[in-house]
């Protein structure tokens, strides 16, 4: 009799074992379904505001060479600025942009600079290159790189390299953000930080 009372308690204790077991694993399948949805909105979210930084860091790209045009023009390398905007312009912006339109444009623009230099406007050498470097890009840069970190890095490296240009430039980090003519362009270039410093972040995350 106490041996068959025996059995039944380690029966019963093993039973009991694997009810456990078998709670912990649906606890951990419902803990791994959980983080994966979470994960999944959170790369959503984090995917939705890198496009919306990429866009940003562009307009501010572009605001930078309209403002390098105008009064407020600062000692930085400007230049600079178009490989940024080629590697980060948006998707599609930047197959709008190799089309024959643009074709059409940057042969134009070599055109008039060929045969008509003392006409050329000064105003249309970045805009007219940066169409030019778009169309006759390569694949390799324009496909792989740009969709790519190396890329993204690229844009960071420019972006500190201006920064630091501009508050040496500006005579001071404190001149850079209170002068008038200095204000402008530590904003515009702030925004070009953000944006690689970002989508490196989401990248290795």
């Amino acid at each position: 009799m106490m041996g068959k009372k025996s059995g039944y308690l380690v029966m019963r204790s093993e039973q009991v074992r694997r009810d456990l077991l078998s709670t912990d694993v649906q606890e951990l399948l419902v803990a791994a379904k959980k983080l994966a949805i979470h994960a999944i909105k959170l790369g959503g979210l984090m995917g939705f505001g890198t496009s919306i930084l990429e866009w940003i860091a562009s307009f501010a790209a572009i605001y930078l060479l309209v403002l390098d045009r105008t009064h407020w023009r600062t000692k930085i390398l400007t230049a600079l600025l178009i490989p940024y905007i080629f590697f980060s312009l948006p998707s599609l912006i930047f197959e709008i942009l190799r089309g024959d339109i643009s074709k059409w444009i940057s042969f134009i623009v070599i055109v008039l600079r060929l045969f008509f230099p003392r006409h050329f406007p000064a105003w249309l050498e970045m805009p007219g290159a940066l169409l030019l470097l778009i169309v006759v890009a390569p694949s390799l840069f324009a496909d792989t790189l740009r969709d790519s970190w190396i890329g993204v890095a690229i844009c960071l490296a420019i972006a500190c390299y201006l920064l630091q240009e501009h508050i040496r430039a500006s005579g001071g980090f404190k001149n850079s953000f209170t002068k008038a003519n200095g204000i402008s362009n530590s904003v515009g270039i702030v925004i070009l930080l953000i944006y690689p410093v970002w989508a490196l972040i989401t990248d290795f995350i």
